[in-house]
């Protein structure tokens, strides 16, 4: 039986039409290197991480892994911070094959003016070259060293989120069940967004959005695989790689999740929340009618996306006590 996909919001609908040459429903690695030529094109310049001189901006190399190579920090600190601010932990996006520290970092800053918050960006390394547990385990070091190092740059260790949105999204809630597992820094709050969290990659919204939108089934298996190869889908899959497979779900920070109905992440993330509720955890959940994957970035104008970064500012308004 075909499934029906939910309609876009026409608004979304109108961007997506426009955007549909650049960003195919479907992707896989042919073309990877050219893809991330594009990508590091859409990334902001010195001027726009500044944002003309409101934060002085870092890039720091730290200890990565045990054993692995060095990893680095974008910061972006308030330049007329007093410190003892709250950190965003920013873990970006992509697809686990795609981005940079600095993807997706409009958001995060946007966030940091409003609440006079630091934020550390982490670069991590990108499968199909470096697969599990090379991304997490370097997003863990990231939080490690920002955790110890909070005051130096302005922060309070004491009130951390970390934030991520889709390969973001699905490492960040690894890496906050890293972090309990391992009895590592806790974070205040996680913030979720659109978030990755399934290599079996069969839910009902999958198989309903296949061609469709913005990172479809088949750009999924790509990233999935990138980042599992032969283990993808199979039984041997760490929660550390794909956080739908943890069976404990307990004893998480505050947790906000988002996704659009009409995207290929919609059941696993709605699912997720309904997991952590099931534990006693805390999540608020929003499941925004109409929106494709990753639509309030490719068109910030749109009402529903407006409504969706307001949502978010109000949560880490309330998680921080700003």
């Amino acid at each position: 039986m075909t499934q029906v996909p939910p309609p876009f919001d026409p608004e979304l609908a109108a961007a997506l039409e426009m955007i549909a040459e650049m960003v195919p429903p479907s992707i896989t690695l042919d073309g990877l290197a050219e893809r991330r030529l594009g990508s590091v094109a859409l990334e902001p310049g010195a001027e726009q991480l500044s944002q003309g001189g409101f934060f002085e901006v870092e890039e720091r190399e730290v200890p990565g892994p045990q054993g692995a190579p060095d990893i680095s920090l974008l910061i972006c600190r308030p330049a007329a911070s007093t410190g003892g601010r709250p950190v965003i932990y920013h873990t970006h996006g992509g697809g686990m094959i795609l981005g940079s520290a600095k993807f997706g970092m409009d958001m995060a800053l946007a966030w940091a003016r409003e609440l006079d918050a630091v934020v550390v960006s982490v670069e991590y390394r990108l499968a199909p070259e470096h697969p599990h547990p090379a991304p997490v385990e370097d997003v863990y070091a990231g939080l490690l060293w920002t955790a110890e190092h909070a005051k130096e740059i302005g922060g309070d260790p004491e009130r951390i989120v970390v934030v991520g949105g889709s390969a973001g999204g699905g490492l960040t809630a690894a890496l906050a069940l890293l972090a309990r597992d391992r009895g590592g820094p806790r974070p205040i709050g996680q913030m979720l967004m659109c978030p990755m969290l399934d290599d079996r990659n069969d839910s009902a919204s999958g198989h309903q959005m296949a061609g469709l939108g913005v990172w479809d089934r088949t750009s999924n298996e790509t990233g999935w695989t990138a980042l599992l190869g032969e283990l993808r889908g199979g039984p041997d899959v760490s929660p550390y790689a794909a956080p739908a497979r943890a069976e404990d779900l307990a004893g998480l920070p505050p947790a906000f999740l988002d996704v659009g109905s009409a995207e290929t992440f919609r059941d696993e993330t709605v699912e997720y929340a309904s997991r952590i509720w099931a534990a006693g955890g805390v999540a608020e959940l929003h499941v925004w009618p109409g929106g494709f994957h990753g639509y309030d970035g490719f068109a910030p104008q749109a009402a529903l996306s407006q409504i969706t970064v307001a949502a978010r500012l109000g949560w880490l308004r309330r998680l921080l006590g700003e």
